[in-house]
Order: C-alpha cells, then sequence, then structure tokens
C-alpha cells in the first residue's frame, strides 16, 4: 500500500549560492553528519548537497506535511544501503510522524531515486506500507 509519494527539483546553483553566503551553517543546519561526510567527499560538493536537498523535500511531501509540522532538515537524511542504493532514514518528529501513517500490522519502506542534470537535481520518494511479516 502507497503511503505517500513526493517529488522535487532543485536548482544546483541555488545549492551553490547558499553554501557560498552561509558555508558551514548552512549545511549544519540542513543536512546530518553522514549527508555532510558523503557530500564532502565528492568533487562538485553542490550537486550532492543539491540532491539531498532535493530528497528531504521529496520526502516532506510524501509526508504530507512539506517542511513544517513534525518533519525538520536533520530528521530527514540520505542515508545509502550497502549496495550503493540511497533510501531516506527518519528520526526524531518526522520518524513518528511516519508511523502515525503507518497501518498497524505494517512496515513502512521508502524508495528514492536521486538525479541531477546541471543545473538540477532531482529526487522522487514513494513510501510504502509493506504488511509485517
Amino acid at each position: 500500500m502507497i503511503i505517500g509519494v513526493g517529488a522535487d527539483l532543485t536548482d544546483i546553483r541555488r545549492i551553490q549560492g547558499s553554501i557560498d553566503r552561509y558555508g558551514d551553517r548552512f549545511k549544519t543546519r540542513c543536512f546530518t553528519a553522514v549527508e555532510r561526510a558523503r557530500s564532502e567527499r565528492k568533487p562538485d560538493v553542490a550537486w550532492s548537497y543539491a540532491k539531498r536537498f532535493a530528497a528531504k523535500e521529496a520526502c516532506a511531501k510524501a509526508l504530507g506535511t512539506g517542511m513544517r509540522r513534525d518533519v525538520y532538515w536533520k530528521d530527514v537524511g540520505v542515508v545509502n544501503l550497502s549496495s550503493g542504493q540511497p533510501t531516506l532514514a527518519l528520526t526524531g518528529p518526522a520518524a513518528e510522524h511516519l508511523k502515525r501513517l503507518t497501518p498497524a500490522g505494517h512496515t513502512p519502506h521508502i524508495h528514492l531515486t536521486l538525479s541531477d542534470e546541471h543545473p538540477y537535481a532531482l529526487a522522487f520518494v514513494v513510501i510504502e506500507a509493506l504488511p509485517t511479516a
């Protein structure tokens, strides 16, 4: 059963502008330590941060809240499975919100895809509730 779907398109130049203007203050306000570590290893950090920013926005849309009402920037983090596939880890109030949306007897599963084509970064999120075995 699908709980929610969200998509977001972010302008990489806008993220670069925020990095240039606010530096670490922007990065630590919006991104988890895992996201910052991964993004800082990339040749073009703004591209990596832009994809993660888009993923957070897409997730907030899939949750039906936007970036308010229990969903905050650092409570939604892009993580990679051992295969390299990206997904989202929700913590704090965002995780509690997802728990309230998930029907009894089900477990939430978040599907995430990321893409970029300068000057844009794209994220698409599907939140699915799977029957608990």
